[in-house]
Parts: C-alpha cells; sequence; structure tokens
C-alpha cells in the first residue's frame, strides 16, 4: 500500500516551500541537494529529518515555511495532458456520487488523473477504480501522476486504454463517473454495469452537454430523474475588520448530473410538474402554456 503522507520528512518527499509572499514552490528531497531561488539555497538535508510545519531560513536570509502538498495542490500542479477536474468539483463527485470505502467504481476517462486520485482515496484499498481512457498519451500521462502522488502502483486502480463503451467489462459496479465529451453514449453500457441503486455522475462542460446528458439518461428509462448542478467557490479577504469577498473567484468549471439506477424491468415514474402561473387561464384561450416550473416556484417536482 503506498506510503502515508505524515511524520518527518523524508527523502524522496514532495515538499511546498512557502515564501513570506504567499509564492510556493515544490521540491523532491534529495540528499545533498539544493534548493535554489534568487533568495538564496537551502540544503535539502536540513528539510530531510525535520517534522512539517518547519521553517527554514534561506541563504539569503528569507523565511519559509515547508509543508507536503495536499492533494487538492498537487492536482493543480500535476503535469496535464487533458484538463484536470479542479479540487471543488472532484470533492463534491465524491460526496454526491456517494463514493465510500470498498466502493467498486468505474471512471472514463482518466484525464490527467486527478479524480483518479480523489476517488482512489475514497474507495480505499479494499475498492476498486476502474479507469478508461481513449487516448495512450492521456492514459500516460495519468498513471505517471497517479503513482508520482501514491509513491507507486495502487492495488486498487486498473487502467484500461480504450472507449468506455467498447471495451468496459466491469460488472455489478456501484458507481460510474463519466468525465467525457459525449456521455449519454455511454449510458447503454453503464445502465448494464450498475447494480440496482447504483449512481451514474456524469461531469460535463457546456449546458449543450449537460442538457444532452440529461435526456439521454430520462429517454433510456433505467435511471430515476436525473439531478444537475454546478458549484461556485469564493474566497474572502479575511484583516482585522477588513472583511469582504475576494475579487476573484473559480466560478464555472462544469456540471455535475447525478442519477440513480433502477431495478431491472421497472419504469421511472412519470414526471409530474406544477403548472407555471396563468397556466389556467392560458388553456382557457386555447395556448398551450410552458410545462417548465414557473420562477416563483423553484421546487419542480411535486
Amino acid at each position: 500500500m503506498p506510503k502515508a503522507p505524515h511524520g518527518p520528512f523524508r527523502s524522496g518527499d514532495r515538499v511546498q516551500l512557502t515564501d513570506p509572499k504567499g509564492r510556493v514552490n515544490t521540491v523532491t528531497l534529495q540528499p545533498g541537494k539544493l534548493y535554489h531561488s534568487h533568495k538564496g539555497s537551502i540544503p535539502h538535508d536540513e528539510i530531510i529529518g525535520s517534522p512539517e510545519g518547519s521553517v527554514f531560513r534561506s541563504s539569503g536570509g528569507t523565511e519559509y515555511l515547508a509543508f507536503r502538498p495536499l492533494l487538492a495542490d498537487y492536482a493543480l500542479r500535476m503535469p496535464r495532458g487533458a484538463a484536470v477536474v479542479y479540487p471543488k468539483d472532484a470533492a463534491q463527485i465524491v460526496t454526491m456520487a456517494d463514493i465510500f470505502p470498498g466502493a467498486r467504481v468505474v471512471e472514463a476517462g482518466a484525464g490527467s488523473g486527478a479524480l483518479t486520485c480523489w476517488l482512489l482515496r475514497a474507495v480505499g484499498e479494499h475498492g476498486m477504480v476502474s479507469s478508461y481512457e481513449r487516448r495512450q498519451d492521456f492514459a500516460d500521462i495519468a498513471r505517471a501522476n497517479v503513482e508520482t502522488y501514491f509513491g507507486g502502483p495502487h492495488p486498487a486502480w486498473r487502467l484500461t486504454v480504450g472507449s468506455l463503451e467498447d471495451v468496459l467489462t466491469d460488472t455489478e459496479v456501484d458507481r460510474v463517473v463519466l468525465d467525457m465529451l459525449a456521455p449519454w453514449e455511454c449510458v447503454d453500457a453503464v445502465a448494464k454495469a450498475l447494480i440496482p441503486g447504483g449512481l451514474v455522475c456524469a461531469y460535463v462542460a457546456t449546458t449543450t452537454q449537460l442538457s444532452r446528458v440529461v435526456e439521454g439518461l430520462r429517454e433510456h428509462g433505467a435511471f430515476a430523474e436525473p439531478y444537475s448542478f454546478e458549484t461556485l467557490l469564493r474566497s474572502w479577504h479575511v484583516e482585522g475588520l477588513a472583511v469582504r469577498p475576494d475579487h476573484r473567484m473559480v466560478g464555472h468549471t462544469g456540471f455535475l448530473v447525478t442519477a440513480r439506477r433502477l431495478a431491472d424491468g421497472v419504469r421511472p415514474p412519470a414526471r409530474r410538474r406544477r403548472p407555471a402561473k396563468g397556466a389556467t387561464e392560458a388553456a382557457a384561450e386555447g395556448v398551450t402554456p410552458d410545462p417548465s416550473p414557473s420562477a416563483e416556484d423553484p421546487t419542480p417536482m411535486d
């Protein structure tokens, strides 16, 4: 099993050195090496054996705070092939897809491996994450990133190169996570792989993709009503009584869609929506009302 990321710094550890202005530099500790910057150098030997949260002074007099990178830090700085899933979305996937220890999870595609790391952390050594990636170059990058983070091959991970709809062999899986261009093309394969009560979670970037995957899940008939949402993240500036939102925020990165697998042979109940305001008057005048819920009624389902 990969080594636990705690205890004194060891040779081979990745360490983040943060200067007084908050600028972060990541180094891999090696005996006899030096960290160099325009503010001086710090011997790696001085860091090795020290506890996390230590402060080291460079030869130029600048103090650096040393911590191991969190997975969120690593994901944002890892080498990329495909775009990475941002930590705010990875957190929602793990939570809203209910990824639990011991879960059997299918992931497509692997991209650069960021989401794979989150999924492996969530399922633990007794679960299984089966990742499918169409492109060999992306698969190579994902494998390198995952193995770098965990310090070697993870026993709960299997990576397959190929299209999910063509090469999926997993059955009786608990969760399926789709991070791909056209997830609606895989709905039938996903339905066959999931257990009753299992869950599919799709991560898409555009409203067009969002519409197609939701309608694809509805039309298939093996899933309960999909739930769609996005998450926006805004940090705050706090200095004494000067408390205000930061001017920059992590806005739209992607949409998430989740849906539960129905039992075999079961059809979902017909959706019932409250009529929009004025629907009665419109019907009386022979006008077909808008079937979407009204702006005043934020609850679309009875």
